[in-house]
């Protein structure tokens, strides 16, 4: 009798998966083993070193060309959601194992509600309040805070979450600029907002929020010299992709005052390091990449991965191949 092929699912940091999905037949086909600590370089090796096949939470564990070619037993790998930023998906294409991705669920709209929870407890100094309040304090100086409308709000990428969250912030009475690599007048004007350079947007906006993908052209487009051109008191919120800020020179902006605040979801290492500094920068609110942590997400997730897991079994086609471009 032959023996059942081995299944392990990476960056289940929630343990929400079983939760929302049926495992039972995939169990019973399957040697399933489930991963919920992150896992990296040798201990994630040793995690998928006898896999046929792989299923990865979002982009959590990174897969190089080397570590694809310590594999030889893989014969099927895929991910949940649209993208995947750690993969080097050519390495897999060379070897002829297919790929799947899985629906990601409304993810778009719950980073822009996750945005607006950033926005406003920056501005509102809620953390603070609140460690007054249960401090057996009350208002102080601090407390006498400024107001969203009327102020400039800069969105840097208008696609389906900068969108989102430009609507919003018309909504809340502020005057919304947009920028991206490729924006031209007639797009930001279709989300009644207005086309602007990246210098005049960071020099003028109270608000500014980032929602570009990742790549060559923006990895690494707020640095020193063009955060230096932020206002003291304005806020500056990352929902996207850590990549897009240095945050080594975010660090350094905010101890000079420019920006006055920042508030971030993501980070260049995830979970971010017990000892990471960003956990205790003055100024910075940051919440561990809750953007899209929700229960409709999971559930699109976990749904996702057992579709296309016995899709794969029996040697069916995967509801969503992934081909990279």
């Amino acid at each position: 009798m032959a023996s059942l092929p081995n299944i392990v699912i990476l960056g289940d940091y929630e343990q929400a998966l079983r939760r929302f999905s049926d495992w039972n037949k995939l169990e019973q086909r399957a040697n399933l083993t489930f991963h919920h600590k992150p896992l990296r370089d040798e201990p994630l090796y040793e995690a998928v070193k006898d896999a046929d096949a792989i299923a990865i939470v979002r982009d959590r564990s990174p897969f190089n060309e080397a570590m694809i070619a310590r594999l030889p037993k893989l014969k099927f790998l895929m991910f949940t959601g649209e993208r995947n930023g750690t993969l080097e998906a050519s390495a897999l294409v060379a070897r002829n194992i297919p790929m799947a991705c899985s629906p990601g669920g409304p993810s778009k709209e719950t980073t822009a509600e996750l945005t607006w929870a950033l926005i406003l407890g920056a501005s509102k100094r809620l953390i603070e309040q609140n460690k007054l309040i249960t401090s057996g304090g009350w208002r102080d100086q601090l407390s006498v805070l400024p107001m969203l409308s009327g102020e400039r709000l800069g969105v840097m990428g208008l696609g389906a979450i900068g969108s989102r969250v430009a609507r919003v912030g018309a909504a809340f009475g502020m005057e919304v600029v947009t920028w991206s690599p490729r924006m031209t007048p007639e797009r930001a004007a279709a989300e009644n907002a207005k086309a602007v350079s990246m210098e005049e947007l960071l020099k003028t906006s109270k608000i500014v929020t980032m929602h570009l993908v990742a790549g060559p052209g923006t990895k690494g487009l707020l640095s020193e010299d063009q955060l230096a051109f932020m206002r003291p008191d304005s806020i500056l919120v990352n929902t996207s992709r850590s990549a897009l800020i240095n945050m080594s020179d975010l660090q350094k902006a905010l101890a000079a005052g420019r920006p006055g605040q920042a508030a971030v979801d993501v980070f260049d290492i995830e979970p971010l390091p017990e000892n990471d500094p960003l956990r205790n920068t003055p100024n910075l609110l940051v919440t561990p990449h809750l953007g899209f942590i929700a229960e409709p997400i999971f559930a699109a997730f976990a749904k996702g991965i057992t579709e296309t897991l016995e899709a794969w079994l029996d040697h069916k086609p995967a509801p969503h191949p992934f081909k990279p471009q």
